[in-house]
């Protein structure tokens, strides 16, 4: 059918039906049809709208969290939109919850409190100074301004404000911390012996008809796994990169010298003063007034700022702001930066952040480096240019001819490109192009595996298109005997010796229970034994396994007997175990840093719980209308 949909997409009523869409979107706005509006919110917290803009965002955002840690071994299925909105809604629905209890507590963060946040934050950092480049920099290339990141870091704060409280709230009593210790600071006296595996695959000799048996009884393990070998053509933007003549360079080279970037920049510090909520217009003025007065006496600017300027963040840098072209900061600041010399100190100038006292600490003009200097660099950004502009002129173009084509070599043809043959491709691939998950989850889906359809042409980078068409598909078949010979006499080997250390550990364990010790059956069997006395938690002597196993049995019931059991490594063997002795902990033999780190986990684990249940009773309680 689907098919016969791509052979018809090219007739007469195909176009009329699309030209009717076309006119749909154009008359009622594509946004509307698909989605219904983004105005309205999708959900009521209290009376407080979430709109679909806020869960989108947060979608996103997990979106590129997960791609970043995953990278290539990333499940699509991980990407689904339904799942991830359902969680970042949840998560807006809390954060909505515990702001409303914020502002019902009456809970706030200062302007300085922010400040002094940011200013301590190593992102924002040169050298371990502040630096207002680097801060707008990075808060532009992730989607803020310095307004909506200070917002949200006093969201941050307010929240942290609540958690804190809660978490301070609840403690953990003499008796709590005497109780766990009696637990966490408990020893064990334990002797254990190694049965090792190797002493049961040694001499063993595996039959032929002992092999044959295996591999009639376990076919299905002996299969070759599912393979395509693909067609493929991919594009990358290296592919279309071009030498670049000379007259453009200059063109660019013309370009760059107007560039911002060597424009005349001008070097600013300031002393910015806030009027408090209780101040006066008088107490404001006067602070003004004693700063100028203090800079007409000489004072030196930037130990002034330290002490008088209510930015945090510069002030503790002598109130430096960087470099500005004119454009960095409000339009009040830099009609007040162009008109001031070197050196001098502007009158006070007015903006929506306060009251500043601007001096001008450098101004340099912007040189060009000489043509020669730049001329790699404008070459290489030309030639990438140009290049995207093709590949992408020739991504759209193989598009359209590939979705319709039987095969890949007339698009190919059409377009100057070349048609490519892979290997065998697993499902599990691994190596190569094709362990991109997208372009596995393309090779064996249904339309291009069983339907035998060109893929769609798949984004693989930024600057890499790959479309794809299944050539050969090897389905699983059993092995020959021959080849998986080898494999069978090591897994019989393997399986028969588990099974014969397993019972040789049984029998050891029934004789422990009969009243043999343990030190005498490892003598006789000639197995390597030991004695850890005291052994706590934490014991590095133990092995891990026997270690976890030992601290789950229970103390045996009378004293003087023992209890028994043994635990399975990773590598085949076993170590069987005697429990001797439990001696109970004591808060008054721990080290102080040891009833520290007890007190503090105690307090954390009752912190968690009086937060969760604090999140589960806001929720309760709130009126939540989900749209």
């Amino acid at each position: 059918m689907l098919q016969d949909i791509r052979k018809s997409s090219q007739g007469t009523a195909a176009k009329v039906i699309i030209g009717v869409i076309v006119l749909s979107f154009a008359a009622f706005g594509i946004e509307s049809i698909l989605v219904g509006g983004g105005s309205s919110g999708i959900a009521e917290v209290n009376g407080e709208q979430i709109y679909p803009g806020e869960v989108e965002q947060l979608v996103n955002t997990q979106k590129r969290r997960i791609i970043s840690m995953m990278g290539e071994n990333m499940d699509p299925a991980m990407l689904d939109d339904e799942r991830l909105t359902a969680q970042a809604l949840e998560s807006i629905i809390g954060r909505k919850l515990q702001m409303q209890e914020a502002a019902a507590l009456k809970l706030t963060i200062s302007n300085k409190q922010i400040s002094g946040v940011v200013a301590s934050m190593e992102q924002f950092q040169l050298d371990g100074q502040f630096s207002p480049d680097m801060y707008k920099s990075l808060l532009s290339g992730a989607g803020y301004t310095p307004e909506s990141f200070k917002r949200g870091l006093a969201e941050d704060l307010l929240l942290n404000q609540i958690s804190s409280g809660l978490a301070g709230s609840d403690f953990a009593t003499q008796a709590e911390l005497a109780l766990n210790a009696t637990y966490s600071a408990e020893s064990r006296d334990v002797r254990y012996l190694t049965i090792p595996l190797e002493k049961f695959t040694a001499d063993m000799e595996v039959g032929d008809e002992q092999i044959e048996q295996y591999y009639s009884d376990n076919e299905q393990a002996f299969y070759t796994p599912e393979t395509v070998e693909l067609d493929f053509v991919e594009l990358s933007l290296e592919d279309f990169k071009q030498a670049v003549e000379e007259e453009t360079l200059l063109e660019q080279y013309e370009l760059e010298k107007e560039n911002n970037e060597y424009q005349t920049e001008s070097g600013v510090a300031h002393i910015l003063f806030e009027q408090g909520e209780e101040e006066t217009d008088e107490a404001f003025q006067g602070r003004i007034a004693t700063a100028q007065k203090s800079l007409t006496e000489g004072a030196d600017f930037g130990e002034l700022a330290k002490t008088a300027s209510d930015d945090i963040g510069s002030a503790s840098y002598g109130g430096e702001l960087g470099f500005t072209q004119g454009d960095t900061f409000p339009e009040e600041m830099e009609d007040a930066i162009a008109a001031l010399e070197v050196g001098a100190v502007s009158t006070p100038v007015e903006t929506d952040a306060g009251v500043h006292l601007i001096k001008l600490t450098e101004r340099r003009d912007g040189e060009v480096p000489p043509f020669e200097e730049m001329r790699a660099a404008l070459e290489s950004r030309v030639q990438t240019q140009e290049a995207r502009k093709e590949l992408t002129r020739v991504v759209e173009e193989l598009k359209d001819l590939a979705f319709n084509a039987e095969d890949l070599s007339s698009p190919a043809q059409e377009l100057a490109l070349e048609v490519q043959r892979s290997d065998a491709v697993s499902r599990s691939q691994q190596e190569g192009l094709f362990a991109n998950q997208t372009l596995l989850t393309a090779a064996f889906s249904d339309e291009v595996l069983a339907q035998g359809h060109n893929s769609d042409v798949i984004e693989v980078t930024s600057d890499s298109f790959v479309v794809l068409r299944v050539r050969t598909h090897n389905e699983p078949e059993v092995k020959p005997l021959e080849l998986v010979k080898g494999e069978i006499v090591a897994r019989i080997t393997d399986e028969t010796a588990r099974a014969s250390v397993r019972e040789a550990a049984d029998q050891i364990l029934a004789q422990l229970h009969a009243g043999t010790g343990l030190e005498q059956l490892a003598n006789e069997s000639g197995y390597d034994w030991q004695v850890e006395l005291a052994a706590d938690r934490q014991n590095p002597m133990l092995p891990q396994s026997v270690l976890q196993r030992v601290f789950q049995l229970p103390a045996p019931a009378v004293e003087g007997e023992s209890s028994y059991d043994y635990v399975l490594t990773a590598t085949g063997d076993v170590q069987v175990f005697e429990l001797v002795r439990v001696t109970p902990g004591s808060l008054a033999t721990l080290e102080p840093t040891q009833r520290d780190a007890l007190q503090g986990q105690i307090t954390s684990e009752y912190g968690r719980m009086v937060g969760s249940e604090f999140q589960n009773g806001l929720r309760e309680s709130a009126d939540v209308t989900i749209l």
